[in-house]
Formats: C-alpha cells, structure tokens, sequence
C-alpha cells in the first residue's frame, strides 16, 4: 500500500528565489561543460542586426540552441548554412530570461569531407540556377595580350613558375596581385583583387590587364575551400575581363572553374593558354611571309601575262580615230538633213494648226453678246422680282394699319398709361392721386385719378359688366 506524504516535510528548508536559483543552475552548468565539442546539423541560421550569429544544433532526436557573439563570427572557419553538419566547439550557459540552456559558440569547422562535398553541391546547384555558369556568359581569351593579371599567393611557387613559363614563351607585362589562397581571409582578399583588376581604367598609370589568371597549387578538399565560397565565384562571374582559373591540379575541380571562362588543368597550363609559344609565332610568320611573297610573285606574273595579252589585241590607234573620225562624218551629216526634214515637217503641222485656230476677235465680240443678253435677262428680273417685293409689303402695311389699336381710339377708346409709358388695364393699379397720360384718337392728355369708389363685388355676386368691359380691354393690348 502507497504511503501518502510525508506531513510537514522542509518546512525549515531554505529557499531560493527564481534569480537566485538561475544564478545557481548556470555556476553549475558553465562548470561542468566548460569547453565541450558537438556533432550536429545546422538548423534556421539567422544573423543580428547587431552581428551576432543565431542557430540551432540538432541531431534525428534532440536540438541545442546555439549563439556566436559577433566578436567571434567574423572569425569562424566555416560561416553556418542550413543543412551543414559541424562539429561547434564551446561552452554550455544558461538564458534565466527563458529557462533554456545554450552553446556559445567559439569554434566551428565542417564534420568530414562529405558534409563539405554536400555543401559544395548545394553551392554548386543554387549558382548555376541564377545562370552564372551558363556558356553564353564566356568570354573569349585575347590571342595576344599584352598584360596578364595574376591573383595568387605572392610568395609560393605558383607564381613562380607562372612568370617562368610566360618569360619562355612570350614578353609580355605581368601585374601581381598578392593574396592569401587558404584560410578564413583567403576568400574576400581574393574577391577583392579580382574586383580591383576589373576596375582599373584603361588609360590608367598602370596598363589594364588582357587576362586574369587565378591560381593556387593543389591542395585537399578543405585548403582549396576559398575558391568554392561564393564571393569569390560571384566576382569571377561579374568579371569584365576574361578570367583563367587555375586551381590545384587536374584533378581538382573548385566553383570558379565553373564560372570562369576557361579552366586550366594546371597553373603552368594556365600560362600557356594565355599567350602563345614565341618561337611559334616567329615560325608561322616566317611561313606567312614567304607565303605572301609567293602569292605576290604569282599575281606579278599573270598581270604581265593578261597585259600582253591584251597590247596584242588592241588595234592600231591612229586607224582607231581615223575610222571613228568617219563615223562621225556620216553621222553629223545625217543629223543635217534629218534636221531640215523635222523642221519642214514642224512647219506644215503649224500652217495647218493656224488655219484651224478661232479668232480672237471675234470670240470676245460674242463673249459680249452673250454678255449683254445675260444683263438685260438679269435687269428684267430684279424689276419683276422688286415689284412682287413691294406689294407684298403694302400688303402687310395695310394690314398692320387695319389691326393698329389706332383704330380702336377712332372708336371712341382711350388708352391710360403710368408716367412711364406702361400700359394701365385695371384702376387698382394706380395709388390715389397717381397721375397718368390718357390717349385719345387726336391727341393725349395728362390726369390725376382719385380714390376708387368702386365697390368691390360680393364673394356670391358674379362680376358681369365690368368684367366684360376689362375683357375688351385686354384685347386692346
């Protein structure tokens, strides 16, 4: 049978606040992992805008939260991706903030080749999808340049033999730029001198190069690493001078093989791609030349040949001009006497064109007739025309005078206007002592109205007379 719990247990026991215990749990983790190293896969790399690096370490069954201050990422070895398995060297803490523990990372290098040949094809796929390795993107190397570029380490034997080949088979200017070829700085010191050859100007105090050689002798997988990191690919891609690479041996292939625009097997291979054998040119000249003086002869020869030929086939040139000097004889004198003829011919056409012509005179003396005709027409029909015009306003005149009011005033009406002019047709119109002008037929004269008498109807009795006698006067107006 179970016991219950035991009544009244650490009652007198001590306890400890949250930070407290926080401070407890960290003195005790940072203690006993120190310095520990893991084996893992990169998950959800993210990078501050303060510069810290933040990611996640996982194996098939548990994760660890991992942080790399930005004093130390700069100096990581490998810069973490998602997917890359690492070995991340560091010490264990705790974030109170979060109840978690973490790494902080010091060290960080790639956990065997393989990881890094999956790394390197993942690189190798997501450049090539944006088209930096495409075919149409090669450029042709020069056939005689007359300053080669060369990025490599200033002090190894690479560059060395490089500037002994080229010193046996062509003269030409070499421009060094020193780098680091492994290592953490090797990349960006790389990228940046491939950078600065590009954008030297043309007709700067040092000549711009023809061609760039990026070189590095041959190495393992992980000391050739700089020239797989993708600054350095990117440059040799953007690059407007035509690039070399020439990295390792025949049998090391790195990212910015794919991306320059030829590789060389080798870095001594390298120097004789770029310029060719001297002691050939001289040769091929020799031949060139002596094929030139061949040809020249032979052209010589068949001009003199075809110049014979053709002074045998020429004729006499006084017996040339003397016949042409014939031909001119017959010909000017059958432009004579075919001259005469088109003038005679031209004349009897004008003789008879002449007697066909109508004389002028006589055309204008009917132009006039008609003329005259047309303006009797024409005078005739205005009078006819102005006559039918006048009736018809005689017409109206008379009209007008039979409707005129005038004539109502010869009836005995009279027509009362306000001193200005308006006429009056009712006496409500006109205040008491309103003075007026009243119209008679034979003249007008001015009135002074008094009040209205009139009485006004009642709302039962229907006005007659005077309504008929305001209605007539309403059709006065």
């Amino acid at each position: 049978m179970e016991e219950g719990p035991p009544q009244n247990i650490g009652e007198n026991t001590p306890y400890f606040t949250i930070s407290e215990l926080s401070k407890a749990i960290k003195a005790t983790v940072e203690g006993a992992f120190e310095f520990v190293r893991v084996r893992a896969e990169i998950s959800r790399p993210t990078r501050a805008a303060s510069g810290h690096l933040y990611f996640t370490l996982k194996d098939d069954r548990s994760t660890l939260a991992a942080v790399c201050w930005k004093t130390v990422a700069g100096n990581l070895a490998i810069q973490p991706e998602e997917g890359l398995e690492v070995i991340a060297s560091g010490r264990l803490t705790t974030f109170a903030g979060q109840s978690k523990y973490q790494i902080v990372v010091s060290q960080m290098e790639i956990a065997g080749e393989g990881a890094l040949l999956k790394q390197l094809e993942e690189r190798r796929r997501q450049l090539a999808a944006e088209g930096l390795f495409d075919a149409d993107r090669k450029q042709p190397i020069p056939a005689m340049p007359t300053t080669i570029g060369v990025v490599t380490s200033p002090t190894g034997a690479v560059i060395r033999d490089i500037l002994h080949r080229l010193s046996d088979r062509f003269g030409v200017r070499v421009l060094v730029w020193g780098t680091l070829v492994q290592g953490q700085s090797a990349a960006p010191q790389v990228a940046t001198a491939i950078y600065g050859f590009d954008s030297m100007p043309h007709d700067g105090p040092l000549p711009r190069p023809d061609v760039l050689i990026v070189a590095r002798g041959g190495g393992a997988l992980e000391d050739l690493w700089a020239f797989n990191e993708e600054e350095v690919v990117r440059a040799v891609a953007a690059c407007q001078i035509p690039v070399i690479s020439a990295i390792g041996h025949e049998t090391d292939t790195t990212l910015i093989d794919f991306a320059a625009d030829l590789r060389a097997p080798t870095p001594t291979a390298a120097a004789e791609m770029a310029v060719p054998v001297k002691s050939e040119l001289v040769a091929l000249m020799a031949e060139l030349d002596a094929r030139l003086t061949r040809a020249t002869a032979n052209k010589i020869n068949n001009a003199s040949q075809l110049l014979t030929m053709a002074e045998r086939a020429l004729s006499d040139p006084d017996e040339f001009i003397a016949r042409r000097g014939e031909m001119l004889d017959y010909a000017v004198s059958g432009l004579a006497n075919g001259l005469e003829q088109w003038l005679s011919v031209r004349a009897l056409r004008l003789s008879n064109a002449a007697g066909r012509l109508y004389p002028p005179e006589r055309q204008m003396a009917e132009a006039k007739g008609r003329l005259s005709e047309l303006s009797l027409r024409l005078t005739k029909s205005m009078a006819i025309d102005l006559e039918r015009r006048q009736q018809a306003v005689e017409h109206v005149g008379r009209l007008l005078d039979a409707n005129s009011f005038e004539r109502v005033l010869d009836r005995g009406f009279a027509l009362v206007t306000n001193q200005h002019g308006v006429p009056v047709k009712r006496s409500a119109e006109l205040p008491t002592h309103a003075n007026a002008l009243v119209r008679f037929a034979d003249g007008q004269r001015h009135a002074t109205f008094d009040k209205d008498t009139a009485t006004p109807p009642s709302p039962r009795q229907k006005t007659k007379p005077a309504a008929r006698h305001d209605q007539r006067q309403d059709d006065l107006f």
